[in-house]
């Protein structure tokens, strides 16, 4: 394990320390777990975006897409918890 330096406003050195101690755990700890989740989420958002940018390449590529009523029936479906067919593919170039 490496040792970092991190520099920290007061006030936010002070939050962190608070918040680390109603939860029972020591600031460094607080601190670990903060950077991880961070790190967690820029991961997950930079998985989203590339998995976004592989599927509009797709439908480029395919020339076919979904209606929007189409998914929102779905979805709504889905939601109310009841059974719906997947919408079907349609082409969308002219």
């Amino acid at each position: 394990m490496t040792t970092t330096s991190l520099k920290l406003p007061d006030a936010l050195k002070q939050r962190a320390a608070e918040a680390a101690q109603r939860q029972g755990i020591s600031p460094h700890a607080f601190m670990v777990q903060a950077i991880e989740q961070a790190a967690a989420q820029a991961e997950q958002r930079a998985a989203f975006v590339a998995e976004a940018l592989a599927a509009r390449e797709q439908v480029l590529a395919s020339g076919e897409g979904y209606e929007a009523s189409d998914v929102h029936a779905w979805l709504q479906a889905r939601v109310a918890d009841r059974q719906a067919e997947k919408p079907q593919a349609k082409p969308w170039r002219g």
